[in-house]
């Protein structure tokens, strides 16, 4: 899976990464002695963090980065009594908010079948109707391609249909009509 053949293969250059992060960590104190901010930076915490997360879409992430930068630096800096009273209630509270109405909204809606509008990014899907195309060598299957390069995806395309237009009522050859 990892191989030069496999489908993953530029996971590997995260060991080289991995490896080469913490150098200009532990040189710029060298070079900038008077920023103590500087030995705070921790690359294996920086590196390692994101694998407790919960895998979400990119605006659960920018949201918490929003809350994160407005109370660790912002409120930190200028309410400081304040922000080491209340941060950790703060963040419990936002912490079991959230699980109270992921299973209100569990509970009220989804378990009646009520999913909601439908947008982008309701879909938990790579929304390319040709993700469950076999895409291993050799591997054909009925209705599919036997290979990607019939589809033309040797520019690192990951959906043939990605160039077929979305909107209403436009339709262009090849493309399945919206």
């Amino acid at each position: 899976m990892f191989t030069k053949k496999g489908i993953y293969p530029e996971m590997n250059w995260f060991f080289l990464i991995g490896l080469l992060a913490p150098v200009p960590v532990l040189l710029l104190p060298c070079k900038f002695p008077n920023r103590k901010w500087i030995r705070l930076i921790n690359m294996p915490i920086i590196l390692a963090g994101p694998t407790s997360m919960p895998s979400a879409k990119a605006v659960h992430y920018i949201c918490w980065e929003a809350v994160r930068i407005f109370f660790n630096f912002y409120i930190s800096s200028k309410f400081k009594d304040w922000w080491a009273r209340h941060n950790y209630i703060l963040s419990a509270g936002l912490d079991s908010g959230f699980a109270f109405l992921a299973i209100l909204i569990y509970f009220t809606l989804q378990s009646k079948d009520i999913i909601g509008p439908s947008w982008w990014g309701l879909e938990n899907d790579d929304h390319c109707p040709l993700a469950s195309c076999p895409t291993a060598p050799g591997v054909v299957s009925k209705g599919w391609p036997s290979s990607l390069n019939t589809w033309g995806l040797e520019n690192d395309d990951h959906c043939p249909l990605a160039s077929c237009p979305t909107a209403p009522g436009v339709v262009s050859k090849g493309c399945p009509v919206p």
